[in-house]
C-alpha cells in the first residue's frame, strides 16, 4: 500500500517551523521536518535542508507535495536561493506551496516579496503569510528579548508607530489550515494580534507582568542599522531598520480577522501571550528566590 504524500516543513525547528510541525502531526498528517542538523521532531521523520546545500535539496523534497517555506535568515536576496529550489519543488511533485513572508512585504517588493511574486506562476495551490511582528520577539531569543532580560530596555527607531503584534501560535495554525484545508487559499494572508501596539505600551505591559521596569529607548534609522549590522549583514541591518522607519510611518497600524476567518478562534492578545511566557519561565526554573521571569519563546 503506498503511503500518503508528506508534508515538508522547511525551518522544522525554528519560531513557527515547530509549530507547524506540531500541528500537522497532531492533525495526522505524514511531516518531513527539514533543519540543517536533520534533528529528530516528534512524530515527524526529521531530514537534513540547508537552502545553501543544493545537494540537500532533492532529497528533502522525496516524496512530499506540500511544503512550507521559511526563508534563509538574515538573506537580502532570498530569491535566488529559493526560486530554483521551488522549480525543483514543483518538478518533483510539489503541488501546494505555503510561504512565510512579512506584513512589511508585498508580493513583488524585496527580499522575500520576489518569492511570493512568483508563487502563482509556479504551483496552482499557494498561499502567502504575511504575518506582523512576533510576539514572541519579546520573549524568545530575539534581539528585544535579550536586550530585555539583560537590560531592561527595548531599542527600535519605531517613533510613535503601532504594531498589531501576533503570536506565532496563532501564525502556525493559519499555516496548518492553509497546507491541509481542501480549499487553498490562492492569496496572501494578513496575519496580525487583535490590536495595535506602540512600543511605549509593549514596554509597560512587560513591566506590569515581568515585576522589572521595561523601558523603550528611541534609535535614529543609522543608529539602529549600524547596532543591527554587529550581528548580520549590513545590507539586511539596512532593511530591519528601514522597515522601523515603515512603522513609524503608520504602515503596521492595522488588524485583521485573518485568525479567526480561517481558525474559527480569536488570536491571542499581547497580555496573555506576556503572561503565558512568564508562567512557563517561572515552571522552568523551580523552586528558588523571586527573579524577574525569564520569557521563553
Amino acid at each position: 500500500m503506498t503511503e500518503p504524500a508528506a508534508v515538508l516543513v522547511i525551518g522544522a525547528t525554528g519560531t513557527t517551523g515547530s509549530r507547524v510541525v506540531r500541528g500537522l502531526v497532531a492533525r495526522g498528517h505524514r511531516v518531513r521536518a527539514a533543519s540543517r542538523s536533520g534533528a529528530l521532531v516528534p512524530g515527524a521523520q526529521g531530514v537534513r535542508f540547508d537552502w545553501y546545500e543544493h545537494a540537500t535539496h532533492a532529497p528533502a523534497l522525496d516524496g512530499t507535495d506540500r511544503v512550507y517555506l521559511v526563508p534563509p535568515p538574515a538573506c537580502a536576496d532570498p530569491a535566488s536561493t529559493m526560486l530554483p529550489f521551488l522549480e525543483l519543488a514543483r518538478a518533483s511533485g510539489v503541488r501546494r506551496a505555503v510561504l512565510l513572508s512579512s506584513s512589511a512585504i508585498p508580493a513583488g517588493g524585496p527580499a522575500v516579496g520576489r518569492v511570493h511574486r512568483a508563487l502563482p506562476e509556479l504551483f496552482e495551490e499557494w498561499a502567502a503569510l504575511r504575518p506582523s511582528w512576533f510576539m514572541q520577539n519579546f520573549t524568545g531569543d530575539h534581539a528585544h528579548a535579550r536586550s530585555i532580560r539583560e537590560e531592561g530596555t527595548i531599542r527600535t527607531a519605531t517613533g510613535g508607530g503601532r504594531v498589531a503584534f501576533v503570536d506565532a501560535d496563532d501564525i502556525a495554525d493559519v499555516a496548518v489550515h492553509a497546507l491541509t484545508d481542501a480549499r487553498v487559499p490562492g492569496t496572501d494572508l494578513v496575519v496580525t494580534g487583535p490590536a495595535a501596539l506602540g512600543y511605549d505600551e509593549v514596554a509597560t505591559i512587560l513591566s506590569e507582568v515581568g515585576g522589572r521596569t521595561v523601558t523603550h529607548r528611541q534609535l535614529t534609522y543609522e543608529q539602529l542599522r549600524d547596532r543591527l549590522a554587529l550581528a548580520m549583514p549590513v545590507e539586511f541591518a539596512a532593511v530591519l531598520a528601514g522597515l522601523d522607519g515603515d512603522i513609524a510611518a503608520g504602515a503596521e497600524d492595522r488588524t485583521t480577522d485573518t485568525v479567526l476567518r480561517v481558525t474559527g478562534r480569536r488570536p491571542r492578545d499581547f497580555r496573555t501571550h506576556v503572561e503565558r511566557a512568564a508562567a512557563g519561565a517561572g515552571t522552568r526554573r523551580g523552586p528558588g528566590p523571586a527573579r524577574p521571569p525569564r520569557p521563553g519563546a
